[in-house]
Order: structure tokens, then sequence, then C-alpha cells
């Protein structure tokens, strides 16, 4: 029994060192991308995008309450992943002592001292190991599904081990249904767990057979796989899709109430399954009744989806999809959303659509039956591959194909394009960069392009690092001095691929089995991603449950280490050494590498930024937002902290669904319904989905409320026929024009100088066809009548903008839109139109309402933290430039020093931030800042300087690399050897041009 005690104490102790760490190093707010949501929607039981996470949610509402205060509720929410994660390291630790035991001391017999040392050693050095990989921790400190997601997949591999080895004993079988339980509570977290099925089935074969072979390993692997899809397909989607057919029947020819033909259906279901268990015993059909009640069970823990229906019933402020019916909740499921991708047989990205054929019906809820929004659209292509992977027929995908595999600008894909960017990109650049990101090291946390200087692995090896990236011996400071800058010298990847070679040495069916558990968590997702190019950022996260399987075999390199050493030394001694070697050349050396760049726990940027969002608005404003990062972070401040609830946010990539058009007709939090006049009926799904343009040479601008009359009119004498036979509305011009009532204006003090007041705002719109949101648009412009300010936050694409980028005024983070014209401010105005901001605002926002999230202070801030220093600057810079402008020198000086004093801009090296910083620079001279100038510029030049240099080594060697930083570089130094001259700088002067002509000779460039 002392093996059974050590064995749980140990695994304990794995549990409170992970925990420890990652309560230190925990993210004390809300993080960026999904984070806000999840927080939000858990703090509230609210909807979040599809497909939900609703187990996930409860929990982390559970821990919410352990908050004293508003502002803490994020770290708690935080702190379930902190305790998922740790908990995950424990059963990392207990999987990896079972299969070392299984192996040395097989049966029921205790091992040896010399082998309890190894054992132990080997659960030590894996879970420990995995505690401080690059991924897993990430994903460990903030409040995303990934933490709870690969516990679930800890739990039910572990089981399944636990089963293993008591599967002889009665009962044993308890296990199993176990198993079948987290699963289908670990689909209201996230998919991501039954990958573990495969592994699973092959387990349960090896132990039911006698004599395993071949053939029956190949078959039990496509059961096991059969099962898994079973469960993603047949229980989580077409459980509900017969449920809305049944409903569907019931309602619309049977009449009756909506929701009855589900209750009817989810009888049947327990019918049959109450029929089948007695069966099974009746007849005594042990695997039959495994079989149901595992099924029962999933279906148990798959019921958590029903926090989704009851919540989006209830109309909570966060209802992402509004699915409170059988048919919402089916495309909430399938992600309808997202779309599709071609997987095994599909078009080029060339390839020319010649036909399109419909598919199923959609429908949605009416009055008071089911109603037809059109048919399922896809399309047919000339010309078609198997296993398409260059297929995505966007331009700026189609540029990374060409560049990526070496095609000529008219080559024409072919099915080896396929192969090679499948082996090189997808599973090259997105899964083996991560992996080795995790295992040898990392260059680091800027997001890879793939050139040499961004997102790539390393070693540490300079020699070996040059033969991939160029000379490693003069980087400069903006690699060297990045925090994710990790080198671990290969060590942890030594160390699993001589733990795999032993497993497989010693016990090749669980070697085989943690092999297949590694290919399903990693390539495989691969095979299903298909990722096109230009992902919005790293996807890393995807692949952690194949990095806990290596981290299985890193463990168990300490029986290599150990068994080589024996050689030498008595097996206690080796067993012991080998631990202590592993222990260094794996998670020690982990952990100080990358402590410093996973420590968060003085980062408060996503959620302080936020708050400049909201604060650059005036009360009761329209906030426009475009993206997760500028979206997330504002709901969490608004739904949790209660910050600025009057402003309403409207995410533009929502506002082409009916289902949102309508939650922004109600209220929400302090803030009034929006002005959307038009009626449900005339946005619906399969209505006014798209208004293309059809010029009818209508004169000048026409007004507004007129062109939307005649777009919403269900008049057929307002609509066009297409050769479908549908009749259409359209766009008749896109010369707006929106008449301005001053009184309106003067008196909700949108203005308040009566001369500023334009008559009219007059603009062309910029696309071809007006989508649903568009229109919403344009009733709420309309009908506002200026009496909620309308802003656009300064990260919305100008393309967003509805082309009334000449109306948009700068107050901070955000574009206010203002009935006067930018050149009515002086017509010599040398600013452009986009440089114009409304001081007064700014200058207030910036300088009193504004905090910076512990930018300066904060041992680590992320790549989007990173982004919004430099874009913060440039808001400094804008006001400044135009306070200068308007003669407050005084006024521009104390920007610039806030500037100075709240950014961290002496000590971020990016290279991107060059631009920022000359700049500010010059503003800064202009203000009479001489001392502080010439600092920033004697830095800014030696930055540069190294980037040169370093990119002039590159050239030598590497063929395709990037002229940008170069481009970046040579231009920043002419700006400074434009502004020294101007401002008397002599010595510096003389010492940026001898540079700039150094360095225009090398590149071969003249000016």
């Amino acid at each position: 029994m002392a093996y059974k005690k050590i064995n749980n104490l140990l695994g304990w102790f794995s549990f409170l060192v992970a925990a420890v760490v990652y309560t230190l190093t925990l993210e004390p707010t809300s993080s960026y991308w999904d984070c806000g949501e999840f927080i939000s929607a858990a703090y509230r039981l609210q909807v979040v995008h599809q497909p939900g996470a609703p187990l996930f949610l409860m929990i982390g509402r559970i821990f919410s309450l352990f908050a004293g205060s508003q502002d803490k509720v994020a770290f708690w929410v935080n702190m379930s992943s902190a305790l998922s994660s740790a908990a995950t390291i424990l059963f990392l630790f207990w999987t990896i002592t079972a299969l070392a035991k299984k192996v040395v001391a097989s049966g029921k017999q205790e091992p040896t001292l010399a082998q309890l040392i190894s054992i132990m050693g080997a659960g030590l050095v894996g879970a420990l190991a995995y505690t401080f990989s690059d991924t897993f921790w990430f994903s460990a400190v903030e409040a995303e599904v990934y933490a709870m997601s690969s516990l679930s997949t800890a739990v039910v591999f572990w089981a399944i081990l636990k089963w293993d080895a008591h599967a002889d004993e009665p009962q044993a079988d308890k296990w199993l249904l176990f198993i079948a339980y987290i699963m289908g509570l670990s689909i209201g977290i996230h998919l991501l767990n039954l990958l573990v099925i495969p592994a699973m089935a092959v387990i349960y074969y090896f132990r039911r057979t006698k004599k395993a072979t071949t053939k029956g390993t190949f078959i039990a692997l496509i059961i096991g796989i059969a099962v898994l899809g079973f469960i993603q397909y047949g229980i989580i989607q077409y459980l509900v899709k017969f449920a809305a057919n049944f409903d569907l029947f019931f309602v619309n020819t049977l009449g009756m109430g909506f929701g009855s033909g589900v209750i009817f259906f989810a009888l049947l279901v327990i019918g049959a399954v109450v029929w089948l268990l007695y069966y099974s015993i009746k007849k005594s059909k042990p695997v039959l009744n495994l079989a149901v009640l595992s099924f029962l069970l999933i279906i148990f823990g798959y019921s958590s989806y029903a926090m989704i229906v009851i919540r989006a019933k209830a109309d909570t402020n966060l209802n992402n999809s509004d699915p409170e019916n059988v048919f919402a909740l089916l495309g909430y499921l399938n992600r309808e959303q997202y779309g599709d991708r071609p997987l095994l047989y599909g078009q080029y990205f060339d390839s020319k659509v010649v036909d399109s054929k419909e598919g199923s019906e959609n429908y949605r809820k009416g009055n008071d039956k089911y109603e037809v929004t059109g048919k399922k659209q896809s399309y047919v292509y000339d010309r078609n591959t198997l296993f398409p992977r260059v297929y995505s027929e966007e331009g700026n995908h189609v540029a990374v194909y060409r560049d990526w595999l070496d095609m000529g600008p008219e080559e024409s894909p072919s099915f080896k394009h396929n192969i090679g960017f499948f082996s090189t990109y997808q599973v090259g650049f997105m899964y083996m960069r991560y992996f080795l990101w995790n295992f040898a090291g990392r260059q680091n946390d800027e997001q890879g392009i793939g050139d040499y200087t961004k997102g790539n692995w390393i070693s540490g090896i300079k020699p070996l690092d040059a033969l991939r990236l160029g000379d490693q011996n003069n980087l400069p400071k903006s690699m060297t001095e990045n925090k994710a800058y990790n080198q671990l010298y290969f060590l942890p990847l030594i160390l699993g691929i001589l733990g795999a070679f032993w497993h497989f040495k010693r016990n090749q069916k669980d070697a085989g089995v943690v092999a297949l558990l590694f290919f399903f968590t990693g390539l495989a997702i691969v095979l299903y991603l298909n990722q096109t190019p230009n992902q919005p950022r790293e996807r890393d996260y995807a692949y952690a449950g194949s990095f806990y399987a290596f981290a299985i075999w890193i463990g168990l390199g300490v029986f290599a280490i150990s068994e080589w050493l024996n050689k030498f030394l008595n097996a206690k001694t080796a067993g012991a050494l080998a631990t202590i070697i592993c222990l260094l050349a794996a998670p020690v050396l982990m952990a100080s590498e990358e402590w410093d760049d996973h420590d968060r726990s003085g980062k408060t940027t996503a959620r302080d930024l936020a708050k400049n969002y909201l604060n650059s608005c005036a009360p009761n404003a329209i906030l426009f937002t475009y993206g997760d990062n500028d979206t997330y972070p504002l709901w969490y401040v608004q739904e949790v902290e209660n910050f600025r609830p009057d402003v309403r946010i409207v995410n533009l990539s929502l506002f082409d669904t009916d289902w949102y058009i309508n939650q922004l007709r109600k209220p929400f939090n302090a803030s009034q319904p929006l002005p959307i006049t038009m009626d449900s009926s005339a946005y619906v799904t399969g209505t006014r989905d798209v208004l293309f343009y059809q010029d009818f040479n209508l004169p000048g601008n026409q007004e507004l409320s007129d062109i939307f009359e005649f777009i919403t009119s269900d008049n057929p004498e307002a609509k066009v026929q297409y050769q479908s036979g549908r009749q259409e509305n359209f766009l008749p011009t896109k010369n707006f024009k929106l008449t301005v009532n001053a009184d309106e204006v003067l008196k909700t003090k949108t203005l308040s100088n009566p001369a500023e007041v334009v008559p009219a705002l007059e603009w062309q719109f910029p696309g071809n066809y007006l989508t649903k949101g568009q229109l919403a648009f344009l009733d709420i412009l309309i009908h506002n009548k200026w009496e909620r300010p309308i802003y656009f936050a300064f990260t919305v694409p100008s393309s967003n903008f509805f082309g009334l980028d000449k109306y948009l005024y700068n107050e901070g983070f955000a574009l206010r839109l203002l009935p006067k014209n930018k050149t009515t401010i002086n017509d010599n105005n040398p600013l452009s139109e986009t440089d114009v901001v409304n001081t007064t605002a700014m200058y207030q926002n910036m300088m009193s309402k504004f905090t910076w999230g512990n930018m300066k202070t904060a041992s680590y801030l992320d790549t989007e933290s990173t982004k919004m220093i430099y874009l913060s600057v440039n808001k400094f810079t804008e006001l400044a430039r135009n306070l200068i402008f308007e003669g407050k020198v005084d006024s521009a000086r104390n920007a610039l020093k806030e500037c100075l004093d709240k950014l961290p801009i002496y000590t971020t090296y990016d290279s991107n931030f060059a631009l920022s910083k000359y700049e500010l620079v010059d503003l800064m001279y202009q203000v009479g800042m001489k001392q502080e100038a010439a600092k920033l510029l004697a830095q800014s030049k030696n930055l540069i300087k190294g980037e040169l240099d370093y990119h002039y080594i590159l050239t030598q060697n590497k063929e395709n690399l990037g002229m940008r930083d170069i481009q970046l570089g040579l231009f920043v130094l002419a700006q400074f050897d434009d502004i020294t001259k101007r401002n008397g700088e002599a010595s510096l002067n003389k010492e940026i041009n001898t540079l700039l002509s150094d360095y225009e000779r090398k590149f071969g460039v003249s000016r």
C-alpha cells in the first residue's frame, strides 16, 4: 500500500505546485478574445457565441459567487481555469504513474523501491513539464474553455486506465459509465474531449481480447472513430434535428403548440431507452446494457444545454443567436453562423461557380407555426479535387497560397498544391511550430506570418537555429528583450522522444494508445479544421491535448535515462539521479524561461482600455464596434462592473442578423432601445438579407428617409424580379443626403455653435449592395434626430464607416459623427480628414478619464496589449498635432508628457513602434521638449540600428526576405534626419545622416 499512498501524495503535490503557479500568474481581470464574453455570460448566466459552453458558464457562475465585489468577479472566474488546469496536472501525474507501473511492475505486485523512485519521478517530471508548457500555461490563467476541456480529457483518459487496471473485477464497468457521463458533461464545455474515444476503444480491445491482432486493433480503432462520430453528429446534432422535425410536424400539421413535438420525441427516446434496458437485462446482454446506459449518461451530461434554451427564453442581454426554440438551437449547435469548409472533396481557389443547389428548408419560429425562411444553398464548381486544401477564394488567402507555394500569378492550383499546403503550412506552420514552441523554444510572442523574425520556434542552439532563421548572434532588442524569447535547447523534446522510444520498446500496446491520443488531439484536428491562411490569432490552444500526450512521454523519459545510468550506478541511485536530471532538463528549465511571459498578475490592459472606449463617448451614446477585442472587454465592464451602462454597444459583425437587430430594439442595462422603426417582418431572416445596387440615374443626393422608405416598401413597384422569380428590394442610388435640423442639433448639445452646423450630411455609400445591418444603421441615422451621440470605435476599419468619414471626429478611442464639415475648421488646414479631432473632448477624455491598464508596471504585456501601446501613442500624437495646429501648445505639451508618463515608451522594443516614436519625437521638439525628444530619438535610433544590422546579415544568406522592416527602419531614419536638421541637433543629425547613407548603400536604395 506504500505505492498507493505515495502516488496519491505526490499527485496532490503536483496539483498544489500547479495551483500555486497559476494563482500567482493569474490575470486579475478580463483578458482579450473570448474571455470578456465568457466572464460576462458566466456572471449573469447568458448565452455566448455558437456552439456555446453552458457547463463552463455554470461552473464559472459558482466561482463568481466567491467574489466580494464586482471588480473581483473576473479573478474568480479566471480561478476556475487555474484550478481546472491544476487538476489536469493531478490526473496527468496519475496517468503517467499508471502507465509506468504497468510496464515495470505489472499486476498487483508492489514495485520495488528503485522502481517506485523512477515511477514517481516520471510522474513528477511529466506533470510539471506540462504545468510549465507554453500553450497550457497560457490557457490556465484566463477564463477560456480550454483549461476545463483539458481537465475533461485528463479525467477520461485516467479513468480508462483505472478500468484497464480493474477490468477483471466485478462492477469494473462503472468506470466506463463514469467516462460516458464525463464526456456528456464535456459537451457543455468543448468537444475536444471526444477525441480521446478512439484511443479508449483500442484500450478496451486490448483488455478484452485474449490475443490482439493488427486487424483486430484496426477494427477497434474504426469502431472508436464511429462512436466519436455517433456522439458528435448522432447525439449532439441529430437528436436535436429529429426533435425539430417532430416539432415541425406537431405544430404545422397537427396545429399543436410549440414544443409539443419535442416533448413527444423525448418520451419516445425515454421509452426506447427503458425498453432496451429491460431487454438487455432479460436477455443477459451486458454489452447492450452498457451501451444503453452510456448513451443515457451522455444525454444526462449533454442536458446542460437546457441552460442555453432557458436563458435564451429569459432574453438576457447577451443572447447570441437567440436559440430559444428547437430550430434556432439546431443552428446554434451546428455553428451555422461560421459557414462550412470542404474536407474530403471540394473546389480550388480559382474554381468557377457554374450552378447552385438547393438543400433542405430553413425554418424560423413564427407567431403560431414555423415559417420557411428559404433553402440552404450550396454552389457547384467547374473544378473540384480530393483533399481540398487551397480552396478559399478570398483575395488575401489566394495571395498567401501563391506566395507560400511559389505559384506564378496565373498558375492554376493542382493536387500537388493541396499536399504542399497541407504539409508545409497546415501541419508544419500551424501545428509543428506550436509543438516546438512548447518543447524546443520560442522566438517571440508576435503572430507568425512565415518570415524569419516573427512567431517562429527556436531552440537556443544558435548554429541550428541559424540554418532556418539566419544568424542568431546579433539579434536586435525586439527579439532578445521580448519576454517570450524562450530557449529550451530541445531538452524537453529530446526527453519526450526518449520516453516514446522506451515506451514502444517496453510496452508497444500502451505506447500505441498514447500515440493515438497524440494523433487525434493533434494532426487529426489539423485535418478537420482545414485552416485558411491569415488566421486572426495563433491557434496553438486547439492542440493542447496533443501536447498533453507528449508530456506523458516526457515523464517516461525518466526511465530511458535511468536505465542508461543503471549501467554505472545501482538502480535506486540511477532512478533518483535520472529524476533530478529530467526535472532540471524539462520543468525547471521551462519554468525559468517562461515565467516572465506567462505572469499576467499585474496586467489589466483589456479592462482599462475597454473603459477608455466607453469614456470616449458622451452620455447615452451608441458605439459601433467591429471585432472581438473591441467588443468583448466592453461587454465585460458593462455587464460585470456596471461601468458606463448608458452606452449601447453595437457589434457590426453581428449586425446583419435579425436576432441581433431585435435585441437592439430592447432596453439594455441603462441604455434605452435604439431608434429602429422597421417592423421585425422587414428584416427577418430571408427578407432583405442583401439589397443590390441598381443604378436608376437619380440626380444629385437623395434624401435618406425617401431611400429608406423605398427600400423597405413591400410594393411590387419598389422591387426587381430576378431569374429565380423572386422579387427583391434594391438600392436605387449611392448618393445619400440627411437633412440636418439645426434646432435639434443645438437642443441636444451635439454642437453648440450654430455656424458650425451643416444644412445636410451628403455622402456616397461605398458598397455595391446594402446588408441588413446597414439597413438598420440607416434607420437609426434617420430616426435618431441627434438625440443620442453616435460613435465608431477607432479600431473599426474605415470601410465600415458607411461612407461618412468626413463627418467623423476623433474624441479618444472613438470617432463621433457630427453634422459639420471638417473643412469648416479652416480651409487651409494641413491635416487630413482622418487626422482632425474634437480637441476639447479628446483632451478632456485622455487627460482626465482614461486609465492605461498598468501598461508601464505590468510584468508582462501580451501581444494584444502591446498593439494597444502604439495605438494609444498614436492617439496622443493625433491629439498633440491638432492642439499645436490650434495654437494650444501648452495643452499639446501636457498631452505628450502624459503619454511619456503613462505608457512604456522606452521599454517597448517592437519594430512596428518606431513609427509612433518618430512622430512623438517630432511633436516634442515642436512644443519645446527638446531634452526628452533627443533622449527618445537617440534610443529609437539605436533600436533601428540594431534592426537594420540584423536584417542586413539576413540578406546575405536568406532569400525571400521581407523588406517591410527594412523599409520601415530606413523611413524612420530619414524622418529623424529631417527632424534633427530642422531642430538644430547638428551632432545627432550628422550621426543619423551617416547611418542612413550607410544603410542605403548596403540595401541598395536611394533617397
